[in-house]
């Protein structure tokens, strides 16, 4: 089968033939019909040699949707021809945090050596893919896999995101949304689904906030040295109950810094190398929390997967051919992807 992958250190990942995979016990072969390019995978193969962990060859993709090929001994919760969606942050599904659906946050995956597809193990963006468990499958019925694929990471975690400070997103409070791409323009659409927040979005890009408005911003501002400031006046002074950093660069950290409001909250969402907050009094607002959030529960993707189904995200994609998954990740890298990028392995 073809599969793209990272191969080694520094390189651009390729299109290559690997033998078919075989489900073992408990396990599920699928045969992929969508995988979501992120930044994420961007941040891990630009890592040095010293901090990078997720071994090589690497088949990349950690958003995936696809039917079910074949059952693994045991397996009885889907059958052949099922159509799915992959819920990626594997966990032990023993622990606390596992029991309660919070496989994001297992504190004995790493012990284990259980990795996310994509992310140490092997990933969507191939022809088949093998799926640990049947608790990390979840139906999309006729859901289109282009859409359905980046709601198990552009959709899951800004829902996350969102749901933990359901309790500030109130009427009269303000969320600052800091970068429209696969992330962010998913997230102003949850919150104008599930809360009644005033929505702020930020960019540098005109496209990214023409989109911010087709998709339920409020206002968009550019992102530049006097977006801050216009933050502040656009909230009379307060500055927002909630910013969303899904950028995660240290110029927007800092611009959260900046504006978000006494007893607000700031989530960290994006990654970018080295950058981080500084907390501690008069770095901060009295009473504000600074949060680094990680993907989302099975609950959540359940959840997440119902609002796509009762049409109330608006998933921009773009789909590329596995053989252009390289050019893909070129795009995704300068910045030219309008929403998500997904390949698609036909």
């Amino acid at each position: 089968m073809k599969a793209l992958q990272y191969t080694a250190l520094g390189a651009e990942p390729a299109v290559v033939d690997i033998p078919t995979p075989k489900p073992g016990p408990g396990e599920i072969l699928l045969k992929v019909t969508a995988a979501g390019m992120c930044h994420s995978d961007i941040f891990v193969m630009d890592l040095p040699e010293e901090a990078y962990v997720y071994g090589l060859p690497l088949t990349l993709g950690h958003e995936g949707a696809g039917t079910v090929a074949e059952l693994g001994a045991g397996v009885d919760d889907y059958a052949v021809g099922d159509a799915v969606a992959v819920y990626g942050p594997w966990g032990c599904g023993s622990c606390h945090a596992c029991s309660l659906g919070r496989e994001n946050y297992c504190v004995r995956a790493a012990d284990l050596a259980i990795t996310p597809p994509g992310l140490g193990s092997p990933g969507s963006m191939a022809e088949y893919m093998i799926v640990d468990s049947a608790r990390h499958l979840f139906p999309i019925g006729d859901l289109d896999p282009v859409v359905a694929a980046p709601l198990t990471d552009a959709g899951l975690t800004p829902y996350h995101a969102i749901s933990r400070v359901l309790p500030l997103l109130g009427p009269g409070s303000t969320a600052v949304v800091v970068g429209v791409g696969g992330l962010g323009h998913v997230g102003i659409q949850i919150l104008r689904a599930i809360t009644a927040a005033r929505i702020i979005a930020v960019d540098l890009d005109e496209e990214r906030l023409t989109l911010a408005r087709e998709v339920g911003a409020d206002e968009a501002i550019r992102s530049d040295a006097n977006a801050a400031a216009a933050i502040r006046e656009s909230t009379g002074g307060e500055g927002a109950t909630v910013v969303f950093d899904f950028v995660g660069a240290q110029s927007t950290i800092d611009m959260a810094q900046q504006v978000v409001a006494i007893d607000g909250h700031i989530s960290i969402v994006g990654i970018h190398a080295g950058a981080h907050a500084k907390v501690g009094f008069f770095l901060v607002p009295f009473g504000a929390s600074v949060v680094t959030p990680y993907w989302g529960t099975r609950t959540e993707l359940m959840e997440v997967i119902a609002l796509a189904r009762a049409g109330k995200l608006d998933i921009h994609t773009e789909a590329f051919a596995l053989d252009d998954g390289p050019a893909a990740y070129r795009r995704l890298r300068e910045g030219s992807i309008l929403g998500r990028g997904v390949v698609v392995p036909k």
